[in-house]
């Protein structure tokens, strides 16, 4: 890196990305920073600290106040209709089928790390590398030959997860200046530097408001029933539940109750005990490989199917179509078809794809 190579920074108006700023100024980069707009004010979002929400002009405002404290250059560039079609379009299709979707891991794929950087290339931006405040970390790898993903060096706040989808073009081009830092470390710089505005990382969602909204559907009644069909309740709509619920049910029963299956085409909610919830095998489709090329053999590793859950011991055998088969050591609770499982070896991310179905 040389004292002129220039980096844009994804700045949402949190301490993450600022700080991530801040630091890559002290290793002598010009930074300049960008955000990308995606709120079009269409839904009754309640504008409490949301990707995608009505406090957006507020967050921007925070990034833009962050950008004068540190005397850099500053851009936002209207992304909504894109995000619409990638990231919202993609959440209706999904929850109306059935499935439960992961609209982070896809506005990470095709927005934040694809569209907004085209975006500020195409405005005559010049730029040698995209940075964002990710807890995670990339480097070439000689072993692997590839570049690769690695977990931050704070465990608790690692998002490799989310963003396993990026590919080896976008790698090659991205930094994560706080992937080696902890949290408390990252708040000691922002309050050294002067940068208070509030910490809104720690609780944020996709969307602050009801996803009904977004679905824009009318209730469509339908049953509520156990493994074996007997009707335990009604339901107003299957896009009400994900795969793994337990609270919100309305269903007195002797033991706690979790939704296991979801079936559109009979527009019922399938329900059973924890037992019920159990499985050892899935299948996963659309993988994306970051330090492997492809998988051509079975092979040993920790995966992880939903974000809040620490990887488990599992192993990967490629099967027919490019998919994969997934068989968990010790059974696992809640396999959710459209969410994504993610592979690991050690503190490398293997690649990861889109849960098919249980193989059972």
């Amino acid at each position: 890196m040389t004292n002129k190579s220039t980096v844009i920074v994804g700045l949402s108006g949190g301490v993450d990305s600022s700080v991530a700023a801040y630091l890559l100024q002290l290793q002598g980069y010009n930074v300049i920073g960008v955000t990308m707009a995606i709120w079009d004010g269409k839904y009754k979002s309640t504008g409490k600290h949301a990707c995608y929400g009505s406090d957006e002009e507020v967050e921007i405002g925070e990034a833009r106040s962050v950008a004068d404290k540190l005397g850099i250059i500053y851009h936002v560039f209207d992304c909504s209709a894109e995000y619409k079609q990638a990231v919202l379009e993609y959440f209706k299709a999904e929850y109306l089928a059935g499935r439960t979707p992961n609209p982070c891991i896809q506005c990470n794929q095709h927005i934040k790390f694809g569209l907004l950087p085209s975006m500020a290339e195409k405005s005559g931006i010049a730029f040698d590398f995209f940075a964002t405040g990710h807890y995670a970390r990339v480097e070439f790898s000689a072993k692997y030959g590839r570049y690769i993903l690695k977990k931050s060096a704070d465990a608790k706040k690692d998002q490799t997860y989310f963003i396993h989808r990026l590919t080896q073009d976008q790698l090659s081009r991205v930094i994560f200046p706080i992937g080696g830092y902890h949290k408390p470390e990252i708040k000691a710089l922002a309050q050294k530097v002067g940068i208070t505005i509030e910490d809104i990382e720690e609780s944020q969602d996709f969307y602050s408001g009801d996803y009904k909204d977004l679905l824009e559907v009318e209730d469509n009644p339908g049953l509520i029933v156990d493994s074996g069909g007997k009707t335990l309740g009604r339901h107003q709509g299957i896009w009400n539940y994900t795969i793994g619920q337990r609270k919100g049910l309305g269903i007195a029963y002797s033991e706690p109750l979790y939704v296991i299956g979801l079936d559109k085409e009979a527009n019922t909610v399938i329900v059973g005990i924890r037992q019920e919830t159990y499985h050892s095998s899935f299948i996963v489709s659309d993988l994306n490989w970051v330090a492997l090329t492809h998988l051509n053999r079975p092979m040993d590793c920790m995966a992880k199917i939903r974000s809040a859950q620490k990887e488990r011991e599992a192993r990967i055998e490629p099967i027919n179509n490019g998919e994969v088969r997934v068989t968990f050591f010790h059974p696992n609770d809640s396999i959710a078809p459209g969410q994504s499982a993610v592979f690991y070896d050690d503190e490398v991310v293997l690649g990861g794809g889109i849960i098919k179905s249980p193989a059972e």
